[in-house]
């Protein structure tokens, strides 16, 4: 029978519940002068704009090193020196055979004229005047081939000493004196210097995801855990068409801007970048949202009364009692505001969403019910 009672009773108060009316209210907001921007975001890896990998193209022990790490340097400088003693035995064995060439040569040249001048008399056979006219050429193509050797022992030995070849700062010194060197297969790198590292620039991986709504002149801001409380600026300059792919993610990269006055940026660093993909100044939006909103009879009071209109987008304002639809036209929007080109004035208030909020009679039947736990009573549990 008890439980019998605390049916009904709990029945009775659904009903009494059911009974009540709810109070609905909206929410609006007011059309007004905003900034609509959006903005992805990805890592990156500071770097400078031109950098250049100094090598050697002879092999050879290091004789003189100039320079050292973060050394300025200029075009031209000498940096670096390798042992010439070999190479300069060789530019002495070339030129050696050259002068040997040279004195085969006019010999050659004395037997041919000599030999052409008695053929033309009759007095040597047509053969020993051939045989004369060739080795006399063959002397001067051996003269060239010597002549090309020599050049090339000098070239050889001009390599021997490393120049910078940009103004810049020393980045990396990969060599040190009394170390060898060797250019069989690939030339070693011996320096690496970069040249202005006021002008900066930060390589980024975009997704694939986002690499659509990146162009060049965007504006980005990225900071670096070196200076956390600092916020640099630069700008898109390049969108690179090659694809990257690691672990089944495709990626792109981004060139950007990262001028560097004070610097604090040094190559290497890891970029947190935000690259602003729209941006809208000073322009009159409202909420997303309220685009969305559509009053319906459900919601709305006995007295009230909808004023609706055809149009693709609209939002609505409340006017005494009556819901007011107003056709507007959109611009671009950032999924949390919308550009409103035309249909309603700065400083109109639109409806967002509605609230649906019980009554307070609701809310004290509710406190009120026999199945909410309620507070002990100390009184009557202290009675005996």
């Amino acid at each position: 029978m008890k439980l019998h009672s605390l049916y009904i009773a709990l029945f009775i108060a659904v009903l009494a519940s059911c009974s009540k009316e709810t109070k609905v209210t909206y929410n609006t907001a007011t059309a007004e002068r905003q900034n609509i921007s959006t903005s992805i975001t990805a890592t990156g890896t500071i770097e400078p704009v031109t950098k250049v990998e100094v090598g050697t193209q002879v092999s050879g022990i290091i004789d003189k090193i100039y320079v050292d790490y973060n050394s300025e340097v200029h075009k031209g400088q000498v940096i670096a020196e390798l042992d010439k003693t070999n190479l300069l035995s060789e530019l002495a064995s070339a030129q050696s055979n050259l002068s040997n060439a040279k004195s085969d040569l006019a010999y050659q040249k004395a037997n041919y004229e000599r030999y052409k001048t008695l053929y033309e008399k009759g007095l040597v056979s047509a053969n020993d005047y051939e045989s004369a006219k060739l080795s006399y050429e063959k002397a001067i193509q051996t003269v060239q081939v010597q002549q090309q050797s020599v050049q090339k022992a000098q070239t050889n030995l001009g390599y021997a000493t490393i120049t910078a070849p940009i103004d810049g700062v020393v980045l990396s010194k990969e060599v040190e004196e009394g170390q060898t060197v060797a250019s069989a297969m690939t030339t070693p790198t011996l320096f690496i210097i970069a040249q202005d590292l006021t002008n900066m620039r930060v390589i980024a991986d975009i997704d694939e995801a986002d690499i659509g709504g990146v162009i060049e002149g965007q504006r980005v801001s990225f900071t670096v855990d070196a200076f956390p409380d600092d916020t640099f600026e630069g700008e898109v300059t390049q969108v690179r068409q090659q694809a990257t792919t690691e672990s089944n993610v495709v990626t792109y990269e981004v060139v950007i801007s990262a001028p560097n006055n004070d610097l604090k940026l040094k190559p290497g660093l890891t970029a947190n970048v935000t690259i602003f993909t729209l941006e809208k100044n000073n322009v009159l939006a409202v909420p997303t949202k309220a685009l969305r909103f559509m009053p319906n009879e459900a919601i709305t009071g006995k007295d009230q009364t909808i004023e609706d209109c055809e149009a693709a987008s609209k939002v609505w304002t409340l006017e005494g009692n009556t819901f007011k639809a107003h056709a507007v036209e959109v611009g671009t929007t950032n999924g949390t505001l919308t550009e409103i080109l035309s249909g309603i004035d700065e400083g109109t208030k639109v409806i967002t969403e509605f609230n649906i909020n019980e009554g307070e009679e609701q809310e004290e039947e509710k406190a009120s019910n026999p199945f909410m736990p309620k507070p002990r009573n100390n009184k009557n549990n202290n009675k005996k």
